[in-house]
């Protein structure tokens, strides 16, 4: 099981050469136990937002889209998570990927990721 990182599941969609043969290799295996943070949701509509992105349509329905058509399952952000994510070594400061270590860890999920400071996470399984 493994949960995409916001870039990760960008690239899915926009442009999957962008990905290594292992993260390619990871979501092939996974079908069906492909997950995302919600907090993903907010990282790309404030990118689209900020001119970081740019989107083919609004962030809402291209994110649902993007779950769909890859068979990826959205995980909520409870509090635990959220009070983990606020509690973790500060290894990475971006609460968005923050946020994501707190849900792998609490649902002991690998990360789909090329963030090499996520990998630095005690307990973090990084597939790249």
């Amino acid at each position: 099981m493994i949960i995409l990182d916001t870039c990760a599941l960008i690239w899915l969609v926009q442009t999957p050469e962008a990905m290594t043969p292992i993260a390619h290799d990871a979501i092939s295996d996974n079908v069906g136990c492909i997950f995302v943070s919600a907090i993903s949701a907010f990282e790309i509509a404030l990118k689209t937002k900020n001119k970081g992105i740019e989107l083919p349509m609004h962030p809402k329905l291209w994110f649902s889209m993007a779950l769909r058509l890859h068979g990826v399952r959205e995980l909520p952000i409870s509090a635990s998570i959220a009070a983990d994510a606020a509690l973790l070594p500060e290894i990475h400061r971006d609460p968005f990927d923050r946020i994501i270590v707190a849900t792998a860890l609490a649902h002991r999920l690998a990360v789909v990721t090329s963030d090499k400071n996520i990998r630095k996470y005690p307990g973090i399984d990084v597939l790249w």
